[in-house]
């Protein structure tokens, strides 16, 4: 697809458009506006994902977490 419909593909991404590139099926790279180059990224790779869920709970925010679940009774 990318490669018949480049030149429109640009165009929009000079408008504004952001794009997700496939291969096999597969994301492998994003077409941004030239703007938004130095956004973070908002997506992790696996091994980051996985290293920051194995992190340890601070106490008082398991409490928190835990009382946020509690079920709230019907006024």
């Amino acid at each position: 697809m990318l490669r018949n419909t480049i030149s429109a593909i640009l165009r929009a991404a000079e408008a504004g458009e952001t794009f997700t590139i496939p291969m096999r099926g597969k994301a492998v790279a994003r077409l941004v506006p030239p703007g938004e180059l130095d956004l973070p990224r908002l997506d992790g790779d696996r091994e980051t994902i996985r290293r920051i869920l194995s992190l340890p709970v601070d106490d008082e925010l398991a409490c928190d977490l835990e009382a946020a679940e509690e079920p709230v009774g019907d006024p």
